[in-house]
């Protein structure tokens, strides 16, 4: 018993006395955070336009008195703008953590 707990200080002591590295950005890291910052923009730009495109369908249907098509085509660009919302506020949380 007494060779497993000496072994067991030794270890504990050489990691102790391992310094505190800095971190580094990985390569290309920039270029990541960059494309991602597009990503971004055509998320928001792709559903602002589904939004506008959606109500100005809309708008016609009740015009023209057609079948309505267009509330599900506003409430999927909802639905799928807050999903795209949420997964950049959760990704922006687990990586500054």
């Amino acid at each position: 018993m007494s060779i497993i707990s000496t072994a067991f200080a030794d270890t504990v002591t050489t990691l102790a006395q391992v310094g505190n590295p800095t971190p580094e950005p990985p390569p290309l890291a920039d270029k990541v955070e960059q494309f991602l910052g597009y990503g971004t923009w055509l998320a928001k730009l792709s559903g602002t336009i589904s939004i506008i495109y959606a109500g100005g369908r809309f708008a016609w249907e009740k015009w023209s008195g057609g079948a309505l098509q267009s509330p599900k085509m506003i409430a999927g660009a909802l639905i799928g703008g807050t999903v795209a919302t949420s997964a950049g506020t959760l990704m922006d949380t687990v990586l500054n953590t």
